[in-house]
């Protein structure tokens, strides 16, 4: 990779928020300004991928605010192709590219200035990583552990539906799954599994493994690809890389989300291995 790395974002987009939408475009320009004024970043490209939305108009105007803040980007919207999942539709950008990385990016992420220059940096310097995980946080500033380790059915399980007084009984294993033994604010870590939220992940390590599996609708698509990618290098988390996530937990998103988790973790265990505790 050269020292001024090509880039391409992608961002899967379904009826989306819009004020966290603009937030996610007007952060990922303010830190492509950054790295850019380091040298660390060359060319870069946009793709908004569009699996359906109650108002176009509103969203492209969005989208052309975002523009307008990126002259040299060149930003295109996707759309027409209905919603074919998330992992489908982050691939519609992947297997178009040809850039040095790729950014997945989720439209509720608010990114740090430095976030995109460090998150470059740290794959010029570190050419047996393929991927590079950010410190997240929520809007409240606690951290969110998304760095995962091989899950099991009882942790989902747990994580997923189980109330606090269950929850509380199995802190231990919890608090492992979730890597708390290893990620701090310190050194970058290996880690087995990353979050699809936001994945800076080298191009052609990526599109060689094809991008997401087609097999996923939406969950657990990012642990499926990070097992495919760590057959070609490390995965990091990179505490310098540092976003603010306002995503929800899938019990609180209605019924429909719990299926289509439950319909996930299916896949990816019958794909890569059962493990029930």
């Amino acid at each position: 990779m050269s020292e001024a790395a090509d880039l391409r974002v992608s961002v899967v987009i379904f009826r989306p928020n819009l004020r966290e939408l603009d937030a996610t475009l007007e952060t990922l320009a303010a830190s492509a300004a950054a790295a850019r004024k380091r040298g660390i970043l060359g060319r870069m490209a946009l793709d908004i991928i569009d699996n359906g939305s109650d108002d176009e108009t509103a969203v492209d105007a969005c989208i052309a605010r975002a523009a307008d803040r990126m002259p040299d980007v060149s930003v295109r919207t996707i759309r027409g192709h209905g919603n074919v999942g998330y992992g489908k539709g982050h691939n519609l950008s992947i297997r178009a590219g040809t850039e040095d990385v790729h950014l997945v990016l989720n439209p509720d992420v608010a990114m740090s200035e430095l976030a995109l220059t460090h998150a470059l940096t740290h794959l010029a310097g570190h050419p047996n990583v393929v991927l590079v995980a950010p410190d997240t946080r929520g809007s409240d500033g606690v951290r969110q552990y998304l760095c995962r380790r091989y899950p099991s059915v009882l942790v989902l399980g747990l994580r997923a539906f189980a109330p606090k007084a269950i929850t509380s009984l199995f802190q231990h294993r919890l608090h492992h799954y979730e890597m708390r033994d290893c990620i701090g604010d310190d050194a970058s870590v290996a880690v087995p599994l990353a979050s699809g939220c936001c994945m800076f992940v080298r191009g052609d390590a990526l599109r060689s493994v094809g991008g997401f599996a087609p097999e996923y609708f939406v969950y657990f698509e990012d642990y499926d690809l990070s097992l495919r990618l760590s057959r070609s290098g490390r995965l990091e988390y990179v505490p310098s890389v540092q976003i603010e996530h306002h995503g929800g937990s899938t019990a609180r998103k209605g019924w429909l989300h719990v299926r289509l988790f439950v319909r996930g973790a299916f896949t990816f265990f019958r794909l890569h291995g059962w493990r029930w505790m």
